[in-house]
């Protein structure tokens, strides 16, 4: 005999895990268009560099460009885990009959989909 499934509290875990894949979906691209801007940023300062001022703001601007590009692959790795949590929660969630069309169900379907695009 199975045991009984606490669906509110799978209802609540698999809302808290889509939120958690969400968010670092959003964080993700903020990061990646961060470091974007900041390489043309810095690209554009590089070509007018003319005096030793302007080498010490060029090697501020590298530092910054640096920052920007290390929070990329740190974005990355907690979505990896995120997506890779929710993932599994809802492949053992999936057989039980009350989150077959449940909305909190397919919205974490969903923010697997985008996230892995």
């Amino acid at each position: 005999m199975s045991k009984p499934v606490d669906i509110p509290a799978v209802k609540r875990q698999l809302k808290i895990k889509t939120g958690v894949v969400k968010r670092l979906s959003k964080e993700l691209t903020l990061y990646n268009k961060e470091a974007e801007a900041q390489q043309r940023k810095y690209d554009e300062f590089k070509s007018k560099v003319s005096n030793e001022e302007d080498e010490a703001k060029l090697r501020s601007e590298e530092t910054m460009l640096k920052e920007a590009k290390k929070m990329v692959p740190d974005a990355e790795s907690r979505l990896s885990k995120a997506v890779l949590d929710l993932r599994e929660f809802t492949v053992a969630t999936k057989d039980i009959p009350e989150l077959k069309d449940d909305q909190d169900f397919i919205a974490a379907k969903e923010a697997l989909e985008e996230a892995e695009m």
